[in-house]
């Protein structure tokens, strides 16, 4: 996914969950929506460089949205949730991950479950079961080399995997996807000290078929894209 033309700044604040003050390297400062969420841990130091897109429009009350940021001045991270989804799409699309490869059929945003969510992306065809696949952004890098998910308290996440959960048990496959948008991940475990409620659900999932797949993203300025199968570990593993 090639990114347009962005405008380079420095964070100043971001506060209100969708709000972000920028200092633009032309000595303007300017308020950004922030596509993100979760708490951002570590991704929204103030004095990072950051990274905005133009997205004026008539009628659109902020002018830019905050893609990347620069992550312990080494790293660079993509904190825009919203273009996971996509990422993956085009991977797949690409038949750059094999383990979701031999379909026909690419569907998103399906409603499933039967506690009324919508699954990311239902792969169809190819003389399969169908594969629901639940896709999830990862940009919290806790130690060296390891990030984990989520970064927040996240009900939501334990809700899907417990659909997952029911699709398995229907003889359909259920694969959660991590899509690791920061360049200093190099494995994924889940956030045992922030949501342990989330852990011990994601382990009963495995434990019930549902498969776990995490995948590296290549990012700079100009482009983003999935290139590389990461371990995933339940716990983290001390050497």
């Amino acid at each position: 996914m090639r990114f347009p033309p962005l405008v380079e700044g420095r964070l100043v604040r971001r506060y209100k969950r969708f709000l972000a003050d920028i200092e633009l390297n032309d000595g303007r400062q300017v308020t950004a929506h922030c596509p993100n969420t979760g708490s951002m841990k570590h991704c929204a130091d103030p004095g990072s460089r950051v990274w905005l897109r133009d997205v004026a429009s008539p009628g659109r009350k902020l002018p830019f949205r905050w893609e990347l940021v620069e992550v312990d001045q080494r790293y660079l991270a993509c904190i825009n949730t919203g273009l996971a989804n996509r990422l993956v799409s085009e991977a797949i699309e690409a038949d750059a991950i094999p383990e979701l490869a031999g379909y026909t059929e690419l569907l998103t945003e399906r409603p499933y479950g039967r506690e009324g969510s919508r699954i990311d992306l239902l792969l169809r065809g190819g003389d399969r079961p169908d594969c629901f696949v639940e896709v999830k952004n990862v940009t919290l890098l806790e130690e060296e080399g390891w990030g984990a998910f989520p970064d927040a308290v996240s009900e939501r996440g334990r809700k899907h995997l417990r659909e997952l959960m029911e699709v398995v048990q229907g003889g359909s496959r259920g694969v959660l996807f991590f899509n690791v948008a920061h360049s200093g991940i190099r494995r994924v475990i889940p956030a045992w000290h922030i949501d342990p409620k989330y852990a011990e659900t994601l382990a009963l999932a495995l434990e019930s078929g549902v498969e776990v797949l995490a995948y590296g993203a290549r990012i700079d300025s100009r482009e983003i894209v999935l290139e590389s199968r990461l371990p995933f570990c339940l716990r983290e593993e001390k050497s």
